[in-house]
């Protein structure tokens, strides 16, 4: 079997000879069909990750068939797609037990502690069924917008805390998928205006044509806190989302919030790195901050209902499919901003 595997922090390589997974009699095999590259794997092929228990085949948003089922598994077929919300808790501690499985005391997840959809096949683990992490890809669902369901979901978490309402402002740091889906969703929940703020101008330029309903501020051509000001007649923003892995996007993001504004610290930070935030303009504005860490089963099936009935469109932001030989290929043009989702199909030609 071909995989792509992650050896140790800066060293991978695409094997072709794995012996295929084995099914058990609690388990199931499937064919991946798709798997996209999340930003966590990025980080992880840049700097490494040490909640990786290596070897490991990695990639998480993941569709596939099935092609083994285990005999005591029930609800499911051979030949049907399934796809996976990948943080699976372990059901029974403080945080499962109120609803944040995400959150759990012994969280396991797919293509972390748990081989991932980098493969040609890839085995469900038991708890995963147990947990109810695995369901059915809509029928109406191509295998690419499945892969996409689950990094929107992990949107939708961070969301949550937000209690973004109609007339609300929001101002997103950061461009890529995960900043157009915080955007999309934003609108969806009736925000306006909704700010998109990123230097890199041709990045910014790509995504606006894609969310032409964002007000667009490319911050190393223009002064970002003069133009957020004319934009919210002076108050600053309600709700505020770093959807980016750097650390002056927080430190913006406090400055420019709303007296009694909502700042979500979306995008994780490089090891060791901190320091950005002002305890005091978070005091005398009572700014209220969140962090957002992974999905929950629910709104993945949420937002797999929501892709079936085109409430979102996102297959425009499945900018290329790569073939497994050409993960390398995928991790450098995230790298390069060249593109806004690389989505991985073991058997598919490039393009």
């Amino acid at each position: 079997m071909r995989a792509f595997v992650y050896e140790e922090a800066g060293i991978f390589h695409l094997s072709r000879d794995l012996p295929r997974p084995q099914v058990h009699e609690d388990t199931a095999v499937i064919k991946v069909l798709a798997c996209s590259v999340c930003g966590t794997d990025l980080r992880a092929w840049q700097h490494g990750d040490e909640r990786i228990s290596p070897p490991r085949i990695m990639g998480h948003e993941v569709c596939g068939e099935i092609v083994e089922m285990g005999a005591k598994r029930k609800g499911f077929a051979i030949g049907e797609r399934v796809s996976l919300a990948p943080a699976i808790g372990c059901g029974v501690c403080f945080s499962c037990s109120r609803g944040h499985p995400n959150l759990c005391d012994d969280l396991r997840t797919i293509g972390f502690q748990y081989d991932g959809g980098f493969a040609e096949y890839m085995e469900i683990p038991a708890l995963a069924f147990d947990r109810a992490n695995v369901y059915h890809t809509a029928a109406g669902v191509s295998d690419e917008e499945a892969a996409l369901v689950e990094p929107i979901a992990c949107v939708v978490n961070g969301q949550e805390s937000l209690h973004i309402e109609l007339g609300d402002s929001v101002a997103i740091f950061g461009s890529g998928f995960i900043g157009c889906m915080h955007a999309e969703l934003a609108r969806m929940k009736g925000a306006s205006p909704i700010i998109l703020i990123e230097p890199n101008g041709s990045r910014a330029r790509a995504a606006h044509a894609l969310i032409p309903f964002c007000s667009l501020i490319i911050s190393s051509q223009m002064d970002l806190h003069k133009e957020v000001r004319r934009l919210t007649g002076g108050k600053g923003v309600d709700v505020l989302v770093t959807a980016c892995p750097v650390g002056q996007a927080q430190k913006d993001a406090i400055a420019l919030a709303a007296k009694r504004g909502r700042v979500s610290l979306f995008g994780g930070l490089a090891k060791d790195t901190s320091g950005f935030l002002d305890s005091n303009m978070i005091h005398y504005k009572e700014l209220a901050i969140h962090g957002a860490h992974a999905s929950t089963p629910f709104q993945n099936k949420e937002v797999m209902g929501w892709v079936e009935a085109r409430k979102l469109d996102v297959k425009k932001y499945v900018t290329r499919v790569y073939p497994l030989e050409e993960t390398e290929n995928a991790f450098r043009d995230l790298q390069s901003q060249s593109v806004f989702k690389a989505v991985i199909k073991p058997d598919s030609f490039s393009r």
